[in-house]
């Protein structure tokens, strides 16, 4: 829908006539619904107008009226391509109120599921900018490894998108042998394909051509409006929550922060790439230091926190101990103690951060979600401005905007 202006002139001038278009809010391009109103002057973007709500599913007010371990399925809902890494980084806030401390082999379980929702989350957003500057086979390649990511889910949590992974201390249950499998087969085989991956766009002329100089932000810009993330770091700032605030033993790893210089749709394609061969690495590191693992830590998957962690069903069948805790913890009879934490994680798109107030009930007085995609999207009109039309497409698909982020 797009409707016309005619803008007057001083007299003896060409009449100039504009167009207002509106892009979404359920345009297949906008890979979500959200629109984005833009002023154009031919094909060029003169302003644009960005709106969000949508989708808007009211998860804070809702988290109010739930016990903690039912908010998981909350933080599944918001960036949905990697909602792992929200349910670690609820579970991380929980875990920082209750004073739960957490083995390191619970740490590195979840790192190396944090890493493949990382990986799953990049290899979406790159595929889809291919796919948006007209290339469709790269999407076509790395898809299969999306799947077979999803696969490792499936093992560990029996999901596949919302995962409602893990619980408050651990996971509910420990790695199969077909999770371990499927996982060295990933390991050995996404490199090769991460490799041809790169091989078809890093120096693709068209490419080159369609992303280098769209939507660019200089590093004081991204850090006004509080950018994080790889949209960041493209801009030449080496931010990663992982180093600067360590949690879930990141401390314990050896990567590198990939860093870009121009904050373009280039850039950002650039470092999501080299965040994916970071992640292998993490990932290789953590599997081995969970191999080399001996006697009783060798088997550990959750902690000791009877009040919070759900007992195993063989025990409630037969521990009274077991049912009492179980019926607490199902009812959400559960008292929290009072007290007002923050805990960020870096998630696929940014620093993903849980504001929680407990006033000592059994559900939080107040919880905010700090979500990256909305910080990104009130930078489109800036990064739109005075290009063109097919522009507005590749900065939306590089910034890795999730409708469900943003609206949450």
């Amino acid at each position: 829908m797009s409707t016309e202006h005619h803008i007057k002139l001083p007299e003896g001038s060409i009449e100039k006539t504009t167009t207002t278009l509106n892009l979404g809010p359920t345009h297949p391009a906008t890979h979500g619904v959200f629109q984005n109103i833009l002023e154009l002057d031919g094909e060029r973007i003169v302003s644009a107008e960005q709106t969000v709500g949508y989708i808007h599913r009211a998860f804070e007010k809702l988290a109010e009226r739930r016990p903690l371990y039912q908010i998981t399925t909350l933080t599944d809902r918001l960036n949905y391509c990697s909602s792992p890494i929200n349910n670690m980084g609820w579970h991380l806030t929980c875990e920082k109120l209750l004073g739960v401390k957490t083995p390191k082999r619970v740490d590195y379980l979840r790192v190396i599921i944090m890493e493949l929702s990382r990986i799953s989350d990049h290899l979406i957003c790159n595929s889809v900018v291919g796919v948006d500057s007209g290339a469709f086979t790269g999407f076509l390649y790395v898809m299969q490894y999306r799947e077979l990511i999803y696969e490792i889910y499936e093992e560990v949590c029996g999901s596949r998108l919302t995962t409602n992974m893990g619980r408050i201390g651990g996971f509910e249950r420990n790695f199969t042998n077909v999770a371990w499998e499927k996982l060295e087969r990933f390991m050995a085989e996404y490199p090769a394909v991460l490799k041809e991956f790169e091989h078809l766009f890093n120096r693709n002329r068209i490419f080159m051509e369609r992303t280098i100089g769209a939507g660019p932000i200089s590093a004081e810009r991204a850090l006004n409006y509080g950018f994080t993330g790889p949209n960041l770091r493209a801009a030449g700032v080496d931010y990663d929550v992982r180093v600067h605030t360590p949690y879930s033993s990141y401390e314990d790893f050896e990567f590198d922060i990939p860093v870009g210089s121009t904050g373009d749709c280039y850039d950002r394609f650039l470092v999501r790439n080299g965040e994916m061969w970071q992640s292998l690495r993490i990932i290789e590191q953590a599997y081995r230091k969970i191999q080399d693992m001996k006697g009783a830590e060798a088997d550990v998957y959750h902690a000791d926190a009877p009040e919070y962690y759900l007992p195993e069903k063989k025990d409630v069948y037969t521990k009274m101990e077991a049912l009492i805790w179980h019926f607490k913890i199902v009812m959400g009879e559960t008292e929290i103690p009072p007290g007002e934490v923050y805990q960020a994680v870096e998630g696929g798109n940014g620093e993903l951060g849980f504001y929680l107030i407990s006033d000592g009930g059994r559900t939080p007085y107040r919880l905010h979600f700090r979500r990256p995609c909305f910080i990104y999207y009130q930078a489109y009109s800036e990064l739109t401005k005075g290009a063109m039309l097919s522009d507005a497409i590749i900065v939306m698909s590089s910034l890795n905007l999730i409708a469900g982020e943003m609206d949450a």
